[in-house]
């Protein structure tokens, strides 16, 4: 605790040679409040890309905590950046997709946790699920193998004991090649997932048509060794969207 008030600021760099990646890191406070960078969402967590040695840099600026979790992170429990870095190492260690985690910066006053700063390389997936729920992609055998790679990758996850709790169709992205990428990472858990806990993940906000469904079913149960059609009736039901 005492090194954490004599450090305000913690900084963790993929690289810690590299002088010129840890200024910008130790400057994103200031770079966020200058307006720096180019948006790319905005609300109570802000997302802007940086240009830095011809690279394309992805920073997540997470909100302040409210009330006591301002003393819980960073003594007690990880920020969310720190998760967000860990999880996308283990995610690449184990095969599955995600931007390369680049760097990570928590920033208190005092006692008082204030935000906490996650940096990634810019995923060159060109598309998200939301872009199949939205008909953006109308080759029909496209939209079949994107479907097979992301339930394929979901279901490796979680072999590996790993649930993501924030499963929304802007969090998985996909683009040449077999390249699933999973996104928004600090909200992972980690425990053994059985049946109905992986249809439910993968279905509740991700899944559409019935057809999509028995397909992620078909693909989703082959890499679990589990039945297809008890992962279809799952998946139908706990899917938001009923045909």
């Amino acid at each position: 605790m005492i090194e954490a008030i004599k450090h305000p600021r913690r900084v963790v760099l993929c690289d810690a040679r590299d002088a010129e990646l840890k200024d910008f890191v130790v400057r994103l406070p200031q770079l966020f409040a200058e307006k720096q960078g180019e948006i790319l969402y905005f609300h109570r967590n802000e997302l802007r890309t940086f240009q830095l040695h011809d690279k394309t840099l992805v920073v997540k600026s997470f909100a302040k905590p409210i009330s006591f979790n301002r003393i819980v992170y960073g003594f007690l429990r990880k920020s969310k950046a720190q998760r967000s870095y860990e999880y996308a190492q283990l995610l690449l260690s184990k095969g599955i997709g995600s931007p390369k985690p680049i760097a990570w910066l928590t920033v208190r006053n005092g006692l008082l946790f204030t935000r906490s700063y996650y940096v990634s390389l810019e995923s060159t997936c060109p598309y998200c699920y939301n872009h199949l729920l939205e008909g953006k992609i109308t080759d029909e055998a496209e939209v079949r193998r994107y479907l097979r790679l992301v339930a394929r990758t979901i279901a490796r996850l979680h072999n590996e004991g790993m649930v993501h709790r924030d499963l929304s169709g802007g969090n998985v992205l996909f683009g040449d090649g077999d390249l699933v990428e999973l996104i928004d990472l600090n909200r992972i858990r980690f425990r053994k997932v059985g049946l109905a806990e992986g249809c439910k993940n993968i279905s509740e906000r991700l899944l559409a048509k019935r057809e999509w469904r028995e397909l992620m079913a078909r693909e989703y149960a082959d890499e679990r060794g589990l039945d297809a059609d008890e992962c279809l009736r799952m998946m139908s039901e706990f899917n938001e969207i009923k045909d």
